[in-house]
């Protein structure tokens, strides 16, 4: 018989950095609440690179000191590597963003969750660590909790006012719920891997991201250096190409296939050693057709999730556990967690999702920003708010209309070649 216990306020699913933090924004509240994480801390994740508008919920959940006394390497900026080899100026934050946000950082997933996890603690979370969602529990159309399994502890059914489903891209309600929609047009995958003693920029672009376009345009690498002298290095291509079209599916074969296909990648690892398995993701964009209901919500990768590029992961995380927080507890001030008072941040942050989607689309195809910059040169501006995260700005729509037309007329002169 399925046993019950104490009742807290809310149940997150997930102790990443979702998840934490929204449990630390509530627990901040005055609500009582349970983080119930499958795995026990430290544990492996990809998405190591934070930019600078990660910042505001970081100081808001009170982490923002321990970062500036991590050893997390400091990342000032963003360079560009052509199809060709050629690294383009640095793009630094601050030169656009004079704010303390300017100087952000490169993370080890590993180590900065568990910064998460031990914050949310000491905030008054319980967070408990091998503890296996199986299913939610319903009343009618409200779910009023989940049912567990802590360790080799018999399966517990867990109540509570709010659900928030934290659990990355094996969100278990946004498949119960059949709610997802796979983004047919970012049908992207990656293969990663890490090295030591990697070539790195020289000075304050030490610990810069680097993106590298392969020949041909077929994919671009990140490159993202780490403490103690470790980088993060992948791959990311259309699906069908790296694992459809070749002979071999073993991915440290796929991954050196494209290194040698990429002058801007291959002399930077050379002599290098891999200190890492190759990693594999795989069509993995997506988003949730409703982000909350009555008693349920989902945030981060729960939510949705875009692609690498601009390394929007850990914004979009932290960004949606802050308006989701706040949400969930103005909705149990007044005792009514209905689907209409927690889908109340939902516009908004879709809106944000879907300016970040926008420009990683005019990338894949094939987009010449510096075109777009010498034609429109009073909008570069905007083009900096979504590279540093500032999502929440109408005026960014500027942007689309105008992409649309430059990719009009590619389109047009490429057919007019043939």
């Amino acid at each position: 018989m399925i046993q019950s216990v104490e009742k807290p306020d809310v149940i997150v699913i997930g102790g990443g950095p979702s998840g934490c933090a929204t449990a630390t924004i509530l627990a901040q509240r005055g609500y009582r609440v349970t983080v119930f994480e499958r795995d026990h801390f430290p544990r492996f994740h990809v998405g190591e690179s934070l930019i600078p508008f990660c910042h505001g919920t970081i100081k808001r959940i009170g982490l923002l000191d321990k970062m500036k006394s991590s050893h997390f390497t400091k990342k000032y900026g963003v360079q560009f590597i052509n199809e060709h080899g050629k690294l383009s100026e640095p793009f630094r934050f601050e030169e656009y963003d004079p704010h303390e946000r300017s100087q952000t950082w490169q993370v080890l997933r590993s180590e900065f969750d568990q910064l998460l996890m031990e914050n949310a603690r000491e905030h008054g979370v319980e967070v408990i660590e091998g503890a296996r969602v199986l299913d939610i529990q319903r009343e009618g159309d409200r779910v009023v909790g989940v049912k567990v399994k802590i360790g080799d502890e018999p399966a517990k059914v867990v109540h509570s006012q709010v659900v928030v489903d934290a659990s990355g891209q094996s969100s278990l309600l946004i498949d119960r719920m059949n709610l997802r929609e796979w983004d047919a047009e970012l049908k992207k995958a990656a293969v990663w891997s890490y090295f030591k003693g990697a070539k790195r920029e020289p000075g304050r672009d030490e610990g810069g991201t680097i993106v590298i376009q392969t020949q041909g345009k077929k994919g671009w690498f990140w490159y993202i250096p780490l403490h103690d002298d470790v980088v993060s290095v992948g791959v990311v291509a259309d699906y069908d190409y790296l694992f459809k079209n070749r002979e071999t599916k073993d991915p440290e074969k796929i991954f050196n296939e494209e290194v040698a296909r990429c002058p801007g990648v291959e002399p930077r690892i050379a002599g290098s050693e891999c200190v890492g398995e190759y990693r594999i993701m795989k069509e993995y964009s997506y988003k949730a057709r409703q982000g909350a209901g009555d008693g349920w919500v989902l945030v981060g990768d729960a939510f949705g999730f875009l692609d690498p590029l601009y390394s929007s992961g850990v914004l979009l995380a932290l960004v949606s556990a802050q308006m989701a927080g706040d949400a969930i507890a103005d909705a149990l001030d007044v005792n009514d967690p209905s689907e209409t008072r927690l889908r109340a941040w939902e516009p908004e942050y879709r809106k944000a999702m879907d300016r970040m989607r926008n420009l990683v689309r005019a990338f894949y195809d094939g987009l010449n920003f510096g075109q777009l910059v010498r034609r429109h040169p009073d909008k570069k501006h905007l083009i900096t708010d979504i590279l540093i995260g500032n999502l929440f700005k109408d005026e960014v729509d500027e942007l689309w209309p105008l992409i649309e037309e430059l990719r009009q007329e590619e389109m047009s002169m490429a057919k007019a070649t043939v």
